[in-house]
C-alpha cells in the first residue's frame, strides 16, 4: 500500500510517516521501481508498536536505538530484551504513581460529596449529631 494509504490506516499523516522513517523510528520501508513507498503488514505492525510506546511514554531515542538494534537481527536480541525490561520498570513506576493519585483524588472526590450531601440535608447532620450523643 502508498503512504496516503498508510496513513489512513495508522492515522498519521504523509509527513510524519516519512519523518518516523527518517529519523529511524520505523525500520527503513521498501520501494517500488518508481521510488514510491511500499507499506507492508510488517511496516504497519512497526507503527502500531512505535505509536504505543510513544503513547506510553518511551522517548523517539529509546524507540530509534530499539529500531537500529532490531536491523541486526538474532545478534541484537538481548539488547532489545534490555531495553524493554528497563522501559517496562519505568512504566511500572508510572503506573504505582498514577494508582496512588487516584487513590488520593477518590478520597477527596468523597470529601466533597459528604460536604455536599451535609450542605443540602442539614436536619440529617443535626439527628445524627442527637444520635451520637
Amino acid at each position: 500500500m502508498n503512504i496516503t494509504e498508510a496513513g489512513k490506516q495508522t492515522s498519521l499523516t504523509p509527513n510524519t510517516l516519512r519523518y518516523y522513517e527518517r529519523i529511524g523510528l520505523i525500520p527503513p520501508v521498501a520501494r517500488n521501481k518508481g521510488g514510491t513507498r511500499e507499506y507492508t503488514s510488517k511496516d504497519l505492525c512497526w507503527i502500531e508498536f512505535i505509536k504505543t510506546m510513544r503513547s506510553a511514554g518511551l522517548s523517539p531515542e529509546t524507540l530509534i536505538e530499539y529500531v537500529a538494534l532490531s536491523q541486526l537481527g538474532d545478534t541484537s536480541l538481548e539488547a532489545r530484551k534490555d531495553i524493554l525490561e528497563l522501559q517496562r520498570e519505568v512504566l511500572q513506576e508510572k503506573l504505582e504513581f498514577i494508582q496512588q493519585t487516584l487513590a488520593r483524588i477518590d478520597i477527596k472526590i468523597e470529601n466533597y460529596r459528604t460536604d455536599i450531601y451535609q450542605k443540602k440535608h442539614p436536619s440529617q447532620n443535626q439527628k445524627q449529631e442527637e444520635a451520637d450523643l
